[in-house]
């Protein structure tokens, strides 16, 4: 881990006039191998991203967790989170990057539906052998991006794009419990509403009071889609964001208690010690 996480936006990542790109993981590793952007080690991304692995062996980390690359493996990942390459490159596929938007703005709610099904899944598993039923869309987005026809590009690629997505969730529906629309998406909603004000409030009430829900409904659809309880998901936010400022090393202990909502430096050290069983400075030492 480096001495700090770096914040990489898109513009510093990707080299296309609109926001996504898809490039081979070996295209990434040579881009980035003398840049001063240091792939190799946390850094927090400010766009979304999705890996797809087609050959090869090795572990991506996101997060703070360790996730097995294989052929048939795909990674979603999402503004903010923390993650890092291993040096060596073992592994072979494609890396799409794009601003979250640029995929969401003007689709209709089964297509936004489909994404945000996908995109609040650590990891998916479709099996080396469905990989050539990607194909077809990848050689698609690549061609669509290398042409210098601009007609319609954006739209053709949100399509395309879209299409991918629809495919990689029919071959992993197995992986997939299937929710009913509505709490799905007050489930999204309640984790949008976390993430805008978790450094706040740490209570669920305040949470189904914002929604114009009851407490026990939005409960019992945490336990539903994330198997937590609603006080059990606002915790686990709030420790991944505090073990994400605490890798950057920019703030004291202090000032993360501070900034995460708590209003005793002691409450926080206990809140951290009792879900990692150590203390926030020895955590920045691993």
């Amino acid at each position: 881990m480096s001495d700090s996480i770096e914040n990489i936006i898109f513009s510093t990542v990707a080299k296309q006039p609109i926001p996504f790109e898809i490039l081979s993981i070996e295209v990434l590793y040579k881009r980035f191998k003398n840049s001063t952007i240091d792939l190799f080690s946390s850094h927090r991304i400010q766009f979304n991203a999705l890996i797809i692995i087609t050959e090869g062996t090795s572990i991506h980390n996101v997060d703070f967790n360790e996730y097995i690359l294989s052929p048939g493996t795909l990674i979603p990942l999402v503004k903010n989170q923390v993650h890092f390459f291993k040096k060596e490159l073992l592994v072979k596929g494609y890396i799409i990057s794009f601003n979250e938007a640029f995929i969401t703005k003007n689709i209709s709610n089964k297509n936004l539906f489909h994404f945000l099904h996908l995109y609040h899944t650590s990891n998916l598993l479709i099996g080396k052998e469905n990989l050539r039923l990607l194909f077809p869309f990848i050689e698609l987005l690549k061609q669509v991006q290398e042409s210098s026809n601009n007609n319609l590009k954006s739209d053709f690629v949100k399509t395309i794009f879209l299409s991918l997505l629809i495919q990689i969730k029919r071959l992993t529906i197995y992986q997939h419990e299937v929710y009913e629309s509505k709490r799905f998406k007050d489930f999204i909603e309640f984790k949008i509403l976390v993430s805008q004000n978790y450094n706040k409030n740490h209570n669920a009430k305040y949470y189904s009071s914002l929604l114009g829900v009851s407490y026990k409904y939005l409960n019992d659809i945490c336990k539903e889609m994330s198997q937590k309880t609603a006080k059990g998901f606002i915790d686990n936010w709030l420790l991944i964001e505090i073990k994400r400022n605490i890798s950057e090393k920019k703030y004291t202990t202090q000032e993360i208690a501070y900034k995460m909502g708590f209003k005793e430096p002691s409450n926080f050290i206990r809140f951290f010690k009792k879900y990692t069983k150590t203390t926030p400075t020895k955590f920045q030492e691993k």
